[in-house]
Parts: structure tokens; C-alpha cells; sequence
């Protein structure tokens, strides 16, 4: 793609769209390196920003209504331009359709695409002009049109329509399109809850805290490094879910954690804080490079505690056998109850999450060696498919019996010892939790 002098964040979005296309660019690490990139003022930055997310989150039916309007075969790059174009006019009620269309006709001739910017203009403007009465989707009340209207893989609709039903189907994948907000926890080793709030409420931000677990807090979006006290290390950023997972587990003072599959660090942190920074966290990761991030978050919160050291999950270490009072095995997984913050999770290629079970039934095995007898076992995920979650817990237990499911409760709701977190119905994200105790 060719460089232009003055990069605007249509120009910038396409670029992200086109890496994510190119090379599987994680849409999060894509989106700040062309920011920085390009040097973008805020407000470009925040437009890139919506553009791209916006886009990924909504491809199927960009293209649905691009095929219903033009019958060309499209080169990918005239696609992704076509994608934004179509998202500005369907989803962006504050830019006038006619600069919608305009800005994605000189898109195309800044890219070397003029001879498409006539092709390009007839197809928005169409769209534009029937945006009251756009064509029907195929297969209302179906899987196909469930996948098609909320831009997710057929086979996922598929999926949650036979486990849960069409409504509640239709409920999460929605629930995956909406503007992602920030999640923050409050450092209480460094400030209180209330103070912090007022911080927020001096530099009129606006913040929602849920009560029921004091620190959690909720932002509309943005960057987490522009907000009040991040260098003096007053809050980190974590999901609801994460921080609730933790809170399950019953960190204490003086406890020996270990913190299993631990980067970027935040069940590490939520731990420390709840523990009052007393004890010991060993924070384990298979990718020695990625330690850094705990280390680095660590030292920015004032948290001495945590440790460090590479391993892989799946191996026996003899000298951690029954040496802690808490495991956190936050096991690597499929990551669709995440789809809000990262759109690419949907274009995972099934086949390749089929191995998954296999590597977390290896992990829980081997982590259930290092808990001491009378001390718990957190197993958890970042997705909501029985197969990684339930079905994996419910096969240890039948190999395990020295080790028992621990009832607990989520926002009032009693469980059984297992519990999965759903966007549409927790409000957080998708994500799973297992609390087992080891009895001998």
C-alpha cells in the first residue's frame, strides 16, 4: 500500500484492515502500531479506531449489501474500502452519508484505485440512498441469518442455537458488537476506591463502579494510559469476569499462589491485591519474553510479591509438587467469550480449536500436582464452549478423586462449583470458572 504525507484515519483504517487480511495482525496491536505509526491527533486516532473495529465486527453484512449492489468481482483492497464506506453509512449516524461516500471515492484514487472510484461511488451512494429500505436478509429466524447480521461464523450461531437457543443466541452474538468499554481495577495497595472516584470525577470522566465488587470500574472505552494515575500505578485494567474469577478462588494474606499460564499478569495482580501484597505469587508463562509484562505491571503497582519464572503448564516440576495453597490455571483456550474487544476471534478457523480440550486436560492434570492437600485449584477460560470448559472439569474429576467441585456465588446466583460468564447476561465478558478443592 503506498504511503501518503498526510495520513487520515480512513487511510490509516484501511491500512489495519489490510494487515489483519495480510498477515493475521491482532487487531488491538494493529490498530496502536499504525496510530503511532502515523502520528495520528486523538481524534484521527479514535476514528481509526472505530473504523476498524467497527469493520471487523461487521464484514458479513458490509459484503452482503456491497454483493446486493454491485456484481463485480472485487479485488480485497476495493473490498475493504467498499467495508468502510458501508459501515460509515449504516453505523455512523454523526458522518453525512455524502462524505461517507466522497471520503471512500478519494480513498480509492489515493490508493491507486481510480479506476474503481466510479464503481465505488455507485455502489455507497445506492446504499446511502436506500438505507430506509435496505434488502431483506436470507434466512430470518436461522442460523444463516444470525451469522450474516451479526458477522459471525455460520457454524457459531449454529452452535449456541442448539445449546441455548435462537433468542439467547442472538442475545450474545449482538451483545459481541457493541462499542467496547474499559474495565478498570483500583489498587487499593495505593488508594481507595472513593478516591479514586473523585480523581475520575475531577477530570470529568465518565465511570461507572459496580458495588458489588468494590474497585471494579467501568469506562466508556478509551486509553487506560490517559486516565488519572496510571504511571503512579493506581489501577490496572481487567475484565469483571477476570477479577470475579480471582475473587471465587479467595485469595488471602500470607498465602503461596501460583499463578500457572500468568502473562499479561492481571489474575497475578487482582491476587496480590487481595492478599494485601503478603505472601508469595509465582507467576508462570511458557513465553519467557511475555514475563516482562508482568514484571513491569507489577513494579508500576507497587506489588513486591510476585515472582517470575518460564514454564510450560503441561510439565511436571517436582519441586512445585503440593507446595501451594493456590493454583490459578487460567488455561490457554479458543477465546470466544472475548469477541467484543478482539472482532478477529470470529475468523478463527474451527478446525484449528479442535486441539484445544486435549492441551487443557493435560494442564489441569498437571497443575492439580502442585496444590497442597486443603488448597484450591481455579481453573478458568476466556471462552464459553462446554468442550473447553465443563467437559474438561467434569473428565478430570473422573481421574481425580482426591480433588471436589466448591459451591460459590456469582452476583447473588448460587453455582455448583463452575460458572460461565456470558456478555448478554453477566454484562462482562464471555469467560469461565471452576473453583476445586484438593481433600487429601
Amino acid at each position: 500500500m503506498r504511503e501518503t504525507e498526510n495520513c487520515g484515519a480512513r487511510y490509516a483504517a484501511l491500512v489495519c484492515l489490510e494487515r489483519f487480511r495480510r498477515d493475521g495482525t491482532w487487531s488491538g496491536a494493529g490498530i496502536d502500531s499504525i496510530i503511532k505509526k502515523y502520528r495520528l491527533e486523538r481524534r484521527d486516532a479514535a476514528l481509526t479506531a472505530r473504523l476498524c473495529l467497527g469493520v471487523l465486527q461487521n464484514s458479513s453484512l458490509c459484503d452482503y449489501y456491497i454483493d446486493c449492489y454491485s456484481s463485480a468481482k472485487l479485488e480485497p483492497k476495493l473490498r475493504d474500502i467498499l467495508r468502510l464506506g458501508v459501515y460509515q453509512l449504516l453505523f455512523m449516524d454523526k458522518i453525512p452519508d455524502r462524505a461517507a461516500v466522497s471520503e471512500s471515492v478519494a480513498l480509492c484514487k489515493s490508493v491507486g484505485y481510480a479506476r474503481a472510484a466510479g464503481l465505488a461511488n455507485a455502489v455507497l451512494r445506492r446504499i446511502a440512498e436506500n438505507k430506509l429500505k435496505l434488502p431483506e436478509l436470507p434466512g430470518k429466524g436461522s442460523a444463516e441469518y444470525l451469522s450474516i447480521k451479526y458477522s459471525h461464523p455460520r457454524w457459531l450461531a449454529e452452535y449456541l442455537i442448539e445449546s441455548k437457543g435462537y433468542e439467547f443466541a442472538e442475545a450474545f452474538l449482538k451483545a459481541n458488537n457493541l462499542p467496547g468499554e474499559l474495565t478498570i481495577q483500583v489498587n487499593r495497595l495505593r488508594v481507595s476506591s472513593a478516591d479514586y472516584i473523585r480523581a475520575l470525577e475531577r477530570a470529568e470522566i465518565a465511570h461507572r463502579e459496580f458495588q458489588e465488587l468494590p474497585g471494579c470500574i467501568e469506562l466508556p472505552g478509551g486509553n487506560a494510559a490517559e486516565l488519572p494515575g496510571f504511571e503512579e500505578g493506581l489501577f490496572y485494567v481487567q475484565d469483571r469476569a477476570a477479577r470475579l474469577a480471582v475473587e471465587i478462588a479467595e485469595p488471602r494474606p500470607g498465602m503461596a499462589v501460583l499463578d500457572a499460564c500468568s502473562c499479561p499478569g492481571g489474575k497475578s495482580f487482582a491476587a496480590a491485591i487481595a492478599m494485601e501484597n503478603k505472601g508469595s505469587i509465582l507467576a508462570r508463562d511458557i513465553h519467557e519474553k511475555k514475563l516482562n509484562l508482568v514484571v513491569q505491571g507489577a513494579r508500576r503497582l507497587g506489588i513486591d510479591i510476585i515472582s517470575t519464572a518460564c514454564g510450560d503448564a503441561r510439565e511436571p516440576y517436582e519441586k512445585l509438587k503440593g507446595c501451594f495453597d493456590l493454583v490459578i490455571g487460567d488455561v490457554p483456550c479458543s477465546g470466544f467469550g472475548v469477541i467484543g474487544k478482539k472482532p478477529e476471534i470470529r475468523y478463527k478457523d474451527r478446525e484449528s480449536l479442535r486441539g484445544l480440550p486435549g492441551i487443557q486436560k493435560d494442564i489441569i492434570s498437571n497443575l492439580a500436582d502442585f496444590v497442597k492437600p486443603g488448597g484450591t485449584l481455579l481453573y478458568s477460560t476466556c471462552t464459553v464452549f462446554e468442550e473447553e470448559n465443563e467437559k474438561v472439569v467434569t473428565e478430570f474429576l473422573k481421574n481425580r478423586d482426591d480433588f471436589q467441585l466448591v459451591p460459590f456465588s456469582v452476583n447473588g446466583r448460587e453455582c455448583n462449583g463452575m460458572y460461565t460468564f456470558w456478555p448478554n447476561v453477566d454484562g462482562t465478558d464471555g469467560f469461565f470458572a471452576a473453583k476445586l478443592i484438593r481433600k487429601r
